[in-house]
């Protein structure tokens, strides 16, 4: 089993991550604490500054969309937050945002106290009496769930103590409340969207070592999505996609913790329903309007909305489960593609403010949130899914060491020898303060010629493994301290073995464009360069004419100078010989543009 490297010695460097990571961060500081527990204050009897009479809605000081106090959902977002800032302010360099989440733990705290000490909710407890009866009430368990994983992230991570007294006291309740329903209406506990809560009950389980907890994660356990999974069925279709998921997440955790191989098995049949026979679209979304498409069916659900992004969140948090479990590349490769086409994709390149849908019909446009008016489910994924990229990149089994995605980094990995300081960046040199990347494939520069530096105290030995991406086109090249070296492929990784010290290691993977079919309707694909899927910059489907053997032939790359994240422009392409020609650019680059990602291919053998 592989394990990440430590959170706090894992450093993102200079890039197009860095730069979205920038962009969220200062997101979760511009937003008003006291917005941020509006939701949390009304519950418990606190009068919002200001706020006791709303003259003017327009003009109050709060946050709206799915925090406002109207909504039954109220109050999701700051349990997101907390989790997102506390996994920044691991490694203690974010004073500011350090003292602002310490801030918000303790007015919780004082929420809980003024409830009665057990209870603290953004809603009322008779949410969850409301349940009982089938009565429609939108989601509680959700609600509460986001809470109970920000203050458990916020005690993990950090150590915050009253984050985790906070969860002591709320436990004793949901005892009782699961002690009631138990016996009244049993299906209470699995109403609500509680999907989460098994993971997070099992995760408190271990860091408490409290038999309440274990009481809580065995109410929780028995799903009925086990038990369609158990029967090797289709498990998935047409079922609310990011309601399941989660559920694969308590699996993972359980598995973990006891070794059951139950449930592995049955996170793995998840996985078997969701991607390897439901097929997906080239972003690696396989969900319209919210809910999980029929297996390969994909060509009648092009719509305004496809890809809800917390599937993608959360479908990269199952493919991380087992990629740890097995170092399966193709679990890393799936990563990387909902990396560039859903983490980067639908957060807004100059805001950092999400889209809750990825529209996948031709002449689509990304509709974007606005910064404290909207605050989809989707807005707390994408604030924990920018401060995911650290733990995405390093692992260890102890004796040697794993890169998994390639993103600019720099990383500290105690192994059993030694101490290994690492790091990755796009291969660049020097020129009049300017930076120039190496030149492959005639003439061509990529961002996937990389370097990577390893600094050890004293002389260490172990194997570096570097996943070859199952888009690679050709062989990898290799040097070693500037000399071509020969290395072993096995299982999908490149294999370095030697003593290390003082080492500079250059890699390049060859890229290439190729068409992906669109399952269901195979004359339409998608164009995908490396993981990165291509949006032709068109209003409509208006084909196009292609090689499939040279699609070089039909499309030219666009390399101008840029000065920017990189010093040429990446993975951008306009047509030749099409009536019209058209551009095609990173669909993570699209922000108001209309877009098709789907073009009917017609073959040419000129």
């Amino acid at each position: 089993m592989l394990n990440r490297a430590a959170l706090k010695e894992v450093r993102i460097l200079p890039g197009l991550f860095r730069r979205r990571m920038d962009l969220n961060e200062a997101y979760l500081l511009e937003l008003d604490s006291t917005c941020l527990l509006q939701n949390f204050y009304l519950e418990a009897g606190i009068i919002l500054p200001g706020l006791q009479i709303i003259p003017d809605p327009s003009t109050a000081k709060m946050h709206w969309g799915w925090e406002a106090p109207s909504c039954q959902l109220r109050g999701h977002f700051l349990g997101h937050w907390l989790s997102a800032a506390a996994s920044l302010c691991v490694g203690g360099n974010k004073p500011e945002l350090r003292a602002k989440l310490d801030h918000i733990v303790s007015e919780l705290a004082r929420c809980q106290q003024l409830n009665g000490g057990e209870w603290i909710g953004s809603i009322p407890e008779k949410y969850f009496a409301m349940m009982k009866p089938g009565r429609y009430i939108w989601s509680p368990q959700y609600t509460m769930h986001k809470t109970i994983m920000g203050l458990k992230d916020v005690y993990d991570l950090l150590g915050n103590q009253t984050a985790i007294d906070i969860l002591d006291h709320l436990a004793d309740w949901y005892v009782r409340w699961v002690d009631d329903v138990q016996t009244s209406d049993p299906a209470a506990v699995f109403s609500g969207e509680q999907a989460g809560m098994l993971e997070v009950w099992a995760d408190l389980m271990v860091l408490t070592g409290k038999e309440k907890y274990q009481k809580l994660v065995k109410a929780y356990e028995g799903n009925a999505l086990f038990d369609r999974l158990d029967e090797g069925s289709d498990a998935l279709t047409d079922d609310h996609a990011n309601a399941s998921i989660p559920v694969s997440h308590g699996a993972g955790r359980l598995f973990e913790i006891t070794g059951d191989s139950k449930w592995m098995h049955r996170m793995e049949a998840f996985w078997k329903n969701a991607v390897t026979d439901r097929g997906m679209f080239a972003t690696t979304a396989s969900n319209a309007g919210e809910f999980w498409i029929p297996p390969h069916a994909h060509a009648q659900y092009l719509t305004g909305t496809d890809q809800e992004f917390c599937t993608i969140y959360n479908m990269v948090r199952t493919a991380e489960y087992l990629y740890r479990w097995t170092g399966d590349v193709r679990y890393a490769d799936y990563i990387e593609r909902a990396i560039y086409n859903g983490f980067l994709a639908q957060q807004n390149k100059n805001t950092g403010m999400p889209t809750y849908f990825l529209p996948m019909a031709p002449g689509s446009r990304k509709t974007w949130g606005s910064r404290t008016r909207d605050f989809w489910c989707c807005f707390g994924t994408m604030v924990q899914a920018q401060t995911m990229y650290p733990s995405l990149i390093w692992y260890t089994d102890g004796t040697d060491i794993t890169v998994s995605q390639y993103i600019p980094s720099e990383a500290t990995v105690s192994l059993d020898s030694g101490k290994v300081c690492l790091s990755q960046s796009v291969h660049m040199k020097n020129y009049n303060n300017q930076v120039l990347f190496d030149e492959h494939s005639g003439g061509r520069v990529s961002r996937w010629s990389l370097r990577f530096t390893v600094r050890t105290d004293m002389s260490v030995p172990f194997t570096l493994k570097l996943r070859v991406p199952a888009w690679c086109d050709g062989n990898p090249e290799i040097s070693l301290n500037g000399d071509p070296v020969q290395a072993e492929i096995r299982d999908g990784y490149l294999l370095i073995t030697r003593v290390w010290h003082k080492d500079e290691l250059d890699v390049f993977f060859p890229s290439a464009i190729r068409f992906e079919p669109l399952e269901g309707a195979p004359e339409m694909a998608a164009a995908v360069e490396g993981p990165i899927v291509l949006a032709a910059l068109t209003d409509h489907d208006c084909g196009l004419t292609v090689d499939p053997d040279h699609p070089e032939e039909t499309l030219l790359p666009e390399i101008p100078h840029t000065y920017d994240v990189f010093v040429w422009q990446q993975s951008t392409w306009r047509t030749r010989h099409q009536q019209p020609n058209f551009r095609l650019v990173p669909l993570y680059d699209v922000t108001d543009e209309t877009y098709t990602v789907y073009l009917t291919l017609n073959q040419s053998k000129d």
